[in-house]
Parts: C-alpha cells; sequence; structure tokens
C-alpha cells in the first residue's frame, strides 16, 4: 500500500517536470528571436540606417524645382536680342502608378501613361516607360513645352481620369526677337545652358539660381498639410546689355549680305568697333543663321544633301556655321598690316612721311633667293613713305621691313597685342600664327612687312588700328557694358579696359593723314563717303601655296572722321569670285555704303549739313532730327511740324516727360511723312508688327501697306516691287525702315 502510493507521487512530480522543461525550452527560443530581432534592429539601425533614411525620405518628401528666369540681352539702346518666356516643363511620379498588390493592374497604368505621353509629345515609348516605371520620385518627361501642348495633355488626363502623378511644371524657353541679326555674337541655347557667343561666355550670370519646395507627403503620395514646407528662394538671372547696336549692326549686315553675294564670296565679316572705348558696335558673319533654329544648316547644297552625311561631317558643318569668322578664324591681312609696319617705322625714326625718293620700286625686289613681285602691275618708281602706302607697293614695305629688323617689328606687334588674344567677353576667340622670331630670315621678313604669310583675326587687326585711331592707345574690346541685377535692381558697369600705350599721339596723327591721302589720293578712292572726311587702307591677300582652294581674301579698313576718330570698319570678304579681287575694288565700296548711313545715325554731321531736318525736292526726302531728352510735347511738335507721323504712348505729362529713344535714328534719311516712334522713361515697352507682303505690288501701295503697320520704306528703282529686306510675316519693331526694290 506504502508503495503504490509512492509510486503515485513520482508520476505525479514527473508529470509536472514536462511543463517545465517545455517553459525552458520555449524561453531560449524566445531569448534566441529577441537577439536576433534586436540584432537585426542594430544591423538596420547602425548599418543600414543611412541608406534607408535616405530611401524613406525620397518616399516621402516631394521637391518641386522652381526654374529661374533666364537674364535678357539687350542691346546698347535698350532692344532684346534674346528673351526668356514662360513655358512648361512636364514631369512625373512614377510611384503614383503603383497600385497596391494589383500586379497587372499596375503594368497596365504604366503602359497607358507611357502611350499617353509618347504620343502626345512625339517621345520614343520604351524611353517613356522606363521613366514611368523608375524607382525614382520625379522623372522629367520633357522640358519647354507650348501651352497647346500642355492644353493636349490636360485633355488627355481629364478623359483618362489621371489625376495625379503627372505634373506640370512652370519653366522657360529661350527666344531671339531678331532672329539672325548678331546671331554669332550672341550665340543659342542648348538643353540647359548656353551654347557660343554672350550665351555661353556669360552663361553662369544669366541663368540663375534654382529655387525648390520641400513638402511631405503621405503614404497615399497626397501632400501633408500640417507639416512644415521648406523653400529655397529662386535667384533669377541678371540681364545684360551689350555694346552693339542693333540699328548700326542691321546696316552692317543688309551691305555684308549684298557685298558677298555680288561676288559670290564664300564669305564674309565685318566689325564697327569704337576706338575711344574698344566698344564694339556692330559684328557680323555672312552666311548668318537663325539663332531660334540653330540646327538647320544655311546652305542649299548641305541642307539638300544632309540626310547623306554622317554625323561627324553634320556636326563640322554646324559648327563652321555656328562659328564667328572676326575672332574664332584666323586670316592673313595683307597690305591693310602696313599701317602696323608704318607706326613702327615712324614711332622709331627709322622713316619720315614725306621724304622724296625715300623708297624705290621697280616692280619686282630680290630677296634672298626669291623675286618678290610688288602687288601693282604698275612700277611705282621713286616714292615717300605716304605715296609708298597710297599705293600699296610692297616693294617699299619690304625695304621699309628690312631698316626696321625683325626684333623691333616684333616688338611693336607684342605692343599692339597682335601675340596674344584680345580677350573680348566671348567664348572662342582664337591665337594669332606668326613666325617664331628665331625662324624669320630674309624672306618672312619681307612677306611679314607687307601683311602675308601669318594669320591674325580680324578681331586683333581692328584693335590694333583702333589704338592708332586712338591717339596711340590700345583699348580692350568690350562687348558687354552692363550687368543688371533683375532682384536687387543693381547696375554694375563692365569697365573699359586699356591695356597700354603702343605709340604716340603724334604718330597715330602722321599715320591717319597718310590713311586719309590713301583714300583722296591712292588706292583707297572707293572707300570716299560724301561730306566725310574719311581715312582707310585696303588689303588684298593671296591664299597660301599649299591652299589654293581658299582663294583670295580682300579687306578694307576705315577710320572715320579722320581729324577726330568715333569708329573704326573693318570688312573683309573671302575668296571672292572676278576678274579683280582687289580689296580696294570689292571691299572699300562695302565700308563706303556702311559708313555712309553709320555716321548720320551717330550723330556725326557731314560737312555739307546742319544738325536739323533738311529736305531735298527732288527726292522728298527728310533727315530725322534728333529729339532725345526734349520733353514729349516738344518733341511731337516738331516732328509733326517736319511733316513726321508720330507714334507714342500717350502720359497724363507729356511737358514732364522726356524721350529716351527715338525710332528711325537722329540723321536717318527717309521719306517725307514716315513715321517716328517715341519711347520715354515711363513708357518704354517695344511694340513688334508683322511684315506685310510687298512684292508685287506698286510704291504706292508698298508706302501704304507699311503705313498702315507704322513702319517706313526705302526703296530703288521703278515699277513693281521685286524683293523686300525684311521677310514677309517677319516681326519688327515699329519704326523699321523696310527697304524694297522696284523693277
Amino acid at each position: 500500500m506504502g508503495k503504490k502510493s509512492k509510486n503515485k507521487k513520482q508520476k505525479k512530480v514527473e508529470d509536472k517536470a514536462v511543463p517545465a522543461n517545455r517553459i525552458i525550452v520555449t524561453t531560449l527560443i524566445i531569448l534566441f528571436l529577441f537577439i536576433c530581432l534586436v540584432s537585426r534592429i542594430g544591423w538596420i539601425q547602425f548599418v543600414d540606417g543611412a541608406e534607408l533614411r535616405e530611401l524613406a525620405s525620397r518616399q516621402q518628401t516631394l521637391n518641386k524645382i522652381i526654374t529661374p528666369a533666364r537674364g535678357t540681352i539687350y542691346d546698347t539702346n535698350g532692344k532684346a536680342l534674346a528673351r526668356s518666356a514662360k513655358v512648361d516643363t512636364i514631369t512625373i511620379n512614377p510611384s503614383k502608378f503603383i497600385l497596391k498588390n494589383k500586379e497587372a493592374e499596375t503594368k497596365a497604368l504604366q503602359e497607358k501613361v507611357a502611350k499617353g505621353l509618347s504620343d502626345i509629345f512625339e517621345l520614343e515609348y520604351d524611353a517613356v516607360l522606363a521613366k514611368v516605371c523608375s524607382s525614382n520620385s520625379v522623372e522629367t518627361i520633357i522640358k519647354k513645352v507650348e501651352q497647346e501642348k500642355v492644353d493636349e495633355l490636360e485633355a488627355w488626363m481629364k478623359e483618362s481620369k489621371i489625376q495625379s502623378g503627372i505634373n506640370i511644371d512652370e519653366d522657360n524657353k529661350r527666344y531671339y526677337p531678331y532672329g539672325s541679326l548678331a546671331a554669332h555674337v550672341i550665340g543659342f541655347m542648348g538643353e540647359d545652358a548656353g551654347l557660343y557667343g554672350i550665351e555661353n561666355k556669360w552663361d553662369s550670370v544669366l541663368k540663375g539660381t534654382q529655387g525648390k519646395i520641400v513638402t511631405t507627403k503621405d503614404v497615399s503620395g497626397e501632400e501633408i498639410s500640417d507639416n512644415a514646407e521648406q523653400y529655397v528662394e529662386v535667384e533669377d538671372g541678371s540681364d545684360l546689355y551689350l555694346t552693339i547696336d542693333v540699328n548700326i549692326q542691321r546696316i552692317v549686315e543688309g551691305y555684308l549680305e549684298e557685298g558677298v553675294k555680288q561676288y559670290n564670296a564664300t564669305a564674309g565679316s565685318a566689325i564697327v568697333m569704337d576706338p575711344e572705348t574698344g566698344d564694339i558696335l556692330s559684328m557680323a558673319t555672312y552666311p548668318s543663321y537663325d539663332l531660334n533654329d540653330p540646327y538647320t544648316i544655311n546652305n542649299e547644297e548641305d541642307k539638300n544633301n544632309w540626310d547623306n552625311l554622317s554625323k561627324e561631317e553634320r556636326d563640322n558643318k554646324l559648327f563652321n556655321m555656328w562659328a564667328d569668322r572676326n575672332f574664332s578664324r584666323t586670316y592673313e591681312p595683307g597690305s591693310t598690316f602696313k599701317l602696323i609696319v608704318t607706326a613702327a617705322a615712324l614711332e622709331e625714326g627709322i622713316a619720315k612721311t614725306d621724304v622724296a625718293n625715300d623708297f624705290n620700286c621697280t616692280g619686282s625686289i630680290q630677296v634672298g633667293d626669291r623675286t618678290i613681285k610688288c602687288a601693282s602691275s604698275a612700277v611705282h618708281g621713286s616714292q615717300t613713305l605716304r605715296q609708298a602706302l597710297g599705293n600699296s607697293c610692297n616693294s617699299a614695305f619690304i625695304q621699309l621691313g628690312q631698316r626696321i629688323g625683325k626684333t623691333t617689328l616684333y616688338r611693336y606687334f607684342k605692343a599692339f597685342g597682335l601675340f596674344e588674344r584680345t580677350g573680348i567677353q566671348i567664348t572662342g576667340e582664337s591665337r594669332s600664327n606668326f613666325h617664331k622670331i628665331e625662324d624669320v630670315g630674309p624672306v618672312e621678313l619681307a612677306t611679314t612687312s607687307f601683311g602675308q604669310r601669318f594669320d591674325i583675326t580680324p578681331l586683333q587687326l581692328i584693335t590694333a588700328v583702333s589704338a592708332i585711331a586712338n591717339d596711340g592707345v590700345l583699348m580692350q574690346p568690350r562687348i558687354v557694358k552692363e550687368i543688371y541685377d533683375v532682384d536687387t535692381k543693381t547696375k554694375e558697369e563692365v569697365k573699359t579696359n586699356e591695356v597700354r600705350k603702343v605709340i604716340s599721339k603724334e604718330t597715330a596723327e602722321k599715320i591717319r593723314s597718310m590713311m586719309k591721302y590713301v583714300v583722296t589720293d591712292g588706292g583707297g578712292k572707293f572707300g570716299k563717303v560724301e561730306g566725310y572726311s574719311i581715312g582707310g587702307k585696303t588689303g588684298t591677300s593671296e591664299p597660301s601655296p599649299t591652299k589654293q582652294e581658299e582663294g583670295f581674301t580682300v579687306s578694307f579698313v576705315s577710320v572715320a572722321p579722320i581729324e577726330k576718330p568715333e569708329v573704326v570698319v573693318l570688312v573683309a570678304i573671302y575668296h571672292p569670285v572676278g576678274e579683280n579681287p582687289y580689296g580696294s575694288k570689292i571691299a572699300a565700296p562695302i565700308v563706303s555704303k556702311m559708313l555712309s548711313e553709320i555716321l548720320p545715325y551717330m550723330g556725326i554731321a557731314s560737312e555739307n549739313s546742319d544738325t536739323t531736318a533738311t529736305t531735298t525736292k527732288a527726292t522728298n526726302m527728310l533727315q530725322v532730327p534728333n529729339v532725345q531728352n526734349k520733353t514729349l510735347t516738344e518733341a511731337k511738335k516738331n516732328l509733326e511740324n517736319l511733316g513726321f507721323k508720330v507714334v507714342c504712348e500717350e502720359t497724363q505729362n507729356s511737358n514732364g516727360v522726356l524721350v529716351k529713344e527715338q525710332v528711325p535714328a537722329y540723321g536717318t534719311n527717309v521719306l517725307s511723312g514716315a513715321t517716328v516712334v517715341l519711347y520715354t522713361e515711363e513708357n518704354d515697352v517695344r511694340t513688334s508688327v508683322t511684315v506685310p507682303k510687298l512684292v508685287g505690288l506698286t510704291l504706292s501701295e508698298a508706302k501704304d501697306a507699311l503705313s498702315e503697320k507704322n513702319l517706313n520704306i526705302s526703296y530703288s528703282g521703278s515699277g513693281k516691287v521685286v524683293s523686300q529686306s525684311e521677310q514677309e510675316g517677319s516681326s519688327v519693331e515699329q519704326g523699321t525702315i523696310i527697304k524694297i526694290k522696284l523693277e
């Protein structure tokens, strides 16, 4: 009995031991799992923490970029050459197209969105689909979208019942109101930065700084309204005011194009500079291109053969089209360079201007083992230095170079800035290419003395000649004169930079008097401008023996007025076709035509005119008087009394408001009854009008059509209009003169 009771008791103890063991095992398992959990938490916190926090931040925050307005580029008178207009950028939030636990529906939605976006914006479907399926919080679909496409997108979203995930963000698009005018100077925009010209060189100033709005969103992607919003303020780009004058640029481009076409030349280049400041008033290259469509080639032959060209060939042709010949290409200056050699000789006292029989020309000269012919077929005989420059006698300048010597010559070349870039504020300036001084032998010294077998840029030459016009002081070329901060409303002047004194005032005056002789009695007679004292020098350079296909380059450099220079003009025509490829016959007349309009426009009165409006009954022409800085009331009265039609924005106090600008400018010759547009400080908003079709109209009909648009007319010939300077449908400013040709 006792034994049985004892066994039962032992069994009960054993039965109670089973749960205790289970508790121990369970406890160990829980402890193990707890350790694993803590380890995992630790790993997540300390090893993967940074990455996961960044991922969470990306998923929970919504960044909206605010694009700054790119600065406007103005000419010296405040006319917009490049400006930005509001457009839109289309972005998406890919996470909005993911449906939880609905893989098939998600895929269908993503494909639908990709198809819609690619169709509307004419994009590649696969590329858009990859962005729609991206793990990024934001993807950009397309930039610079016009309102028409935005309207189409919004209609599609409404029809497709897509209310979120596709964003329409405000952006800016670059426009060039004058199309091809000054294209090589201004440059154009790429996807996000300026390419070429001012747009590229001054990109950091023009582009501004992006702003940003950062908000937090919930799991469904909606913004959390109570959460603090972070705002990084946008800084708009600064405006630039150039030294370029649109009116002078128009004159220069018009005559440059005319000259290139007349002589079937490959190209032409031209620069107009203020010698006292170094300001570039105009810089042109022809053929030009449309800044609003910069990837369309301007050569008809290349355009027709475009599809057959390789990518490398296309790129080369585009780069050549965009390159500005004035500073990114070099050329042989020819006899225009004799001015620099003359400066060295006079400053060093090696020669004087009017010593009889100082030089002798027999038609050629022997230098080492070479016989070098004079540029002219005539034998010049005995000459003074003045006569030698007027005759552009190579023989005389070879003799002069021999007297000066290479060491002294090269010292002056350096002083005139010809061994270094000018430092103009545009990207892409080339270096000159001279013989190394140790390689200069008798033949190299001879050819250098009359401007051949070395290369400089046209900008380097006109800068050097401008030093002669500026009483011997070399100025650095300036093309940006002012930076305007649109946020702070402050202006920063880009100051002129005097490089160095190169020659004395007396030497400069002697050279200018010789340049006047070139025009009055020498080879530059076609460079004359009626009523003005002009100085100049012709240039004709033969192609290098190894580059015969490049042909001749003819040029003319002019200083006006010669006694007190206010402007220097250089024109170069490349590879003209004809029997007489000389600067005197081709380039000089082009410069003469340019100056005949530029000088009156600049307010430089001719010797046979006064500063008031004048009229000629035979031609019924008027010269526009200067009404700037007069009150609006006085200006209107003066102009209307002279027979002009006046267009201006009325103000409440016309007696107290001054005229800031007038179009056409003072000194411009126009037909009686022409329109003059006045701008004041209070009302400086420019109005563009569309040029009507004039071809086929009579002169009277053309006048009426232009007058309705507040445009002016200039004509040649008789009969009906066969051509017009501004294309039908193009936009121009009110008051612009449209040139027509009648036959």
